[in-house]
């Protein structure tokens, strides 16, 4: 496993599998890596011949009250995980790589990046696609893996993929959970026990809508009612978000007969959490 820190190194490196007819996997993270992490790692490894996985914290998608000064960050312990599963290429830029000085650009996906997260994050997601496109252009990637867990950015990052005409496949991957259900995040660190609990609540919710699904319900405005009475359930969880909408386009259905996204956010404490399920009537 090699360590590259300038984009000239992983253009290089891209640039050197492809012209010997090897396919390029690309796992994009902001490190404090975890099992959900991994997990794109290994699909990257099953499906790619060359994988590289960048570590970044990004600051362009963090507003200015949010924790990017205290975002969790552990670059040796990252390598180590990485090195375990026999990563190919570690990317670690600096802030100064990846926005030298003068850097005014944006890549904005209009619409989508006002939706779920977009609308209680202003800017965010301008964030996050000026970021990974900077970061296709650099890696060239064949196939790009991203988690589930970030539904509203896997559907912006194919828009602008579509949009733009990246010459990238997006592979997403499920979400894994803790045994108890609780969506890995790297946040989770910043959870007390107590407030460890109190999280669970999300997945509940989530798996109320579920099994009304599985009864027959296909009704919108009902699941949205039995999944914030669970919510509900746990008042010292403030909700931010439980919507149910298209995956693609994440507008809101009026049903789910033909497939949807059922996305929650909330904090748990000063902690912001996000999971989500895709439902769809059973024939």
């Amino acid at each position: 496993m090699l360590i590259l820190t300038s984009a000239a190194e992983v253009t290089a490196v891209s640039k050197e599998a492809h012209r010997v007819g090897k396919r390029v996997g690309f796992v994009p993270t902001m490190g404090a890596l975890h099992q959900g992490h991994l997990s794109l790692v290994r699909t990257a490894l099953a499906q790619a011949d060359v994988v590289i996985v960048s570590v970044f914290v990004n600051p362009t998608q963090f507003g200015p009250n949010e924790d990017f000064s205290k975002y969790p960050r552990n670059p040796e312990r990252d390598t180590a995980m990485l090195a375990a599963e026999k990563t190919d290429y570690i990317f670690l830029p600096s802030t100064e790589e990846m926005y030298p000085a003068g850097a005014e650009s944006w890549v904005t996906v209009e619409g989508l990046s006002e939706k779920l997260d977009g609308r209680s994050r202003p800017g965010h997601f301008r964030g996050v696609t000026t970021v990974v496109a900077k970061l296709f252009n650099i890696v060239h990637p064949d196939l790009a893996f991203f988690g589930q867990k970030d539904a509203a950015q896997v559907a912006i990052i194919s828009k602008m993929v579509r949009d733009l005409n990246f010459d990238v496949h997006i592979v997403v991957c499920p979400i894994v959970r803790e045994p108890d259900g609780l969506a890995m995040s790297s946040r989770n660190a910043y959870l007390t026990p107590e407030q460890r609990k109190q999280a669970l609540v999300l997945h509940r919710s989530l798996m109320r809508v579920q099994h009304l699904v599985d009864r027959g319900e296909t009704s919108t405005a009902r699941l949205l009612v039995a999944g914030t009475q669970v919510m509900a359930e746990e008042p010292a969880v403030k909700l931010d978000y439980f919507e149910i909408v298209d995956r693609a386009t994440l507008d809101p259905v009026s049903d789910v007969s033909s497939g949807a996204l059922v996305a929650v956010a909330a904090y748990v404490g000063s902690t912001r959490l996000i999971d989500n399920i895709f439902v769809a009537r059973q024939s």
